[in-house]
């Protein structure tokens, strides 16, 4: 990671993005993700109350996909296997008009409760290795509609990224007969200057290693892998700080904040996965300002990712913004 503050001095003459806010109603009648609404499928929503899943209309992951592999004349170098899957979206709430950062602390926990139905489902089915939660917050990051929702793919194969991740995590424990995360925080605690906000059972903080300006990494104080594993407490704890932590990221230049946010838990492939620590990321491309964003073009696509401001200054600035909500 190339790290280069100074280069926040220099003068933009670059683009800039529309930051009016619009008030949206409670409920839009134009809006596919309103209850009672149609969806651009054409299925009617029912009159949902509280949360509301349903299979996505529009699914990058079918479930009737072959397994079947192909490999170019036999070399090794063109590969490619059919993906079977499942993509669901879940709205938060019937209210057009919220977000996790509005909700009450009661609806965040209705939320973490329905994901951990929605892991504990898909991760039991035949052939699904990998469950992915994530919310796309925000026209900047490609949300279609504004309504309060996640989506939730669950896969056959395990993504890049989390792959990476068990990878790395299951090495170190090979290694140091320790968890790495559980050997992080410890330091984190110590250090304090990149914790954001925490709490008896969640920290956030921006990670030493962060490539978005105002990254951040939450992670569950116990060793634990997915959210069926949560008790009571954590659901409570972990509404408290989602709540915190976006509420703050609004703060940061007054405006709803976009971002990209996912959990990432461990393989739900039926093997034990001691090595791995339950947590999320969420990669914000706002910069300087609520018009400046963060692009990944140049050195970082060719060479090195480099950020314009350290994670210490980063995290101080969060800090001083993400009070605890009710």
């Amino acid at each position: 990671m190339l790290v280069s503050p100074h280069r926040t001095q220099r003068p933009w003459q670059g683009a800039t993005e529309h930051t009016a806010v619009v008030e949206r109603p409670a409920y839009d009648p134009e809006c596919y993700l309103c209850p009672g609404n149609i969806r651009a499928g054409g299925a009617k929503n029912p009159a949902y109350s509280n949360t509301f899943v349903f299979e996505n209309d529009f699914a990058a992951l079918k479930r009737d996909v072959s397994r079947e592999r192909i490999d170019l004349l036999g070399k090794g170098l063109f590969v490619a296997q059919g993906e079977p899957g499942i993509c669901r979206v879940m709205c938060f709430s019937p209210r057009h008009d919220l977000s996790l950062s509005s909700l009450p602390l009661t609806e965040i926990e209705e939320v973490i409760r329905a994901w951990t139905r929605q892991s504990r489902e898909l991760g039991t089915m035949a052939g699904i290795n990998h469950v992915q939660i994530f919310e796309n917050r925000g026209e900047l990051m490609g949300a279609s509609n504004p309504h309060p929702h996640c989506q939730i793919w669950a896969s056959a194969s395990i993504p890049l990224a989390p792959a990476r991740e068990l990878a790395t995590q299951r090495k170190y424990l090979s290694e140091r007969n320790a968890c790495l995360l559980c050997d992080c925080l410890p330091i984190e605690q110590d250090q304090k200057l990149r914790i954001v906000c925490e709490n008896a059972d969640f920290i956030a903080l921006v990670p030493f290693w962060a490539v978005w300006p105002f990254e951040i990494l939450l992670c569950s104080r116990r060793h634990l892998g997915a959210f069926p594993e949560f008790t009571e407490n954590e659901i409570t704890s972990l509404a408290r700080i989602l709540k915190q932590m976006v509420s703050g990221y609004d703060r940061v230049f007054d405006v709803p904040f976009p971002y990209s946010m996912g959990f990432h838990q461990s393989p739900s492939d039926g093997e034990k996965h001691p090595e791995w620590h339950f947590h999320a990321h969420f990669y914000p491309p706002l910069l300087r300002s609520a018009t400046v964003r963060k692009f990944m073009v140049g050195f970082e696509m060719l060479g090195t990712p480099q950020r314009d401001i350290t994670p210490e200054v980063a995290a101080e600035q969060l800090r001083s913004l993400c009070t605890e909500q009710n």
